[in-house]
């Protein structure tokens, strides 16, 4: 339960920030991708996102969004022009909080500060890719009134995967 006296706030990134994200994805990316990600490859993307990934990241992102807890982060988003869409179309690349505060409505915050950032590019359309088997991610969409409009194969390590769109 959040404690409610706390402030809970969205921000950009900053170079501080680098360990909190590197925890942050390697806990959510634990718990959403065992047994949906080869153990292997998601070891390695464990290890290839480490706190010096993260500095460059902030550094490279302007769109790199961190939801807070009183003075903890949270969680993370990132977004921008959507990959391979046209051009009002935006997207959310990652949008992942430490499993504690998963199910407590920060999420929400997130995917709306998101689709704030993604309105001031004047993108009208959104789209969002989550994995088959991710079904947290794919409830989290749904309930945000997204809805599934396809699928696509994408290969981590050696393993083939299914994604599935959510559009808005």
């Amino acid at each position: 339960m959040l404690n409610k006296s706390l402030e809970l706030s969205v921000r950009n990134a900053r170079p501080p920030d680098a360990t909190a994200l590197a925890e942050i994805f390697r806990d959510s990316w634990r718990l959403a991708y065992t047994g949906i990600l080869p153990a292997l490859h998601l070891e390695r993307e464990i290890l290839r996102r480490d706190a010096t990934w993260w500095r460059r990241a902030i550094a490279a992102e302007r769109n790199l969004l961190v939801v807070q807890h009183g003075e903890t982060i949270a969680g993370y988003a990132t977004c921008g022009r959507a990959r391979g869409g046209g051009r009002d179309v935006g997207e959310i690349y990652e949008l992942y909080l430490t499993p504690v505060y998963q199910g407590l409505g920060m999420g929400e915050h997130l995917f709306e500060a998101c689709r704030a950032t993604l309105d001031a590019l004047d993108l009208e359309r959104l789209i969002v890719w989550a994995l088959e088997g991710n079904d947290k991610a794919h409830t989290f969409y749904m309930r945000c009134g997204g809805r599934p409009t396809r699928r696509s194969c994408v290969r981590f390590g050696k393993g083939m995967n299914t994604r599935i769109a959510f559009e808005w």
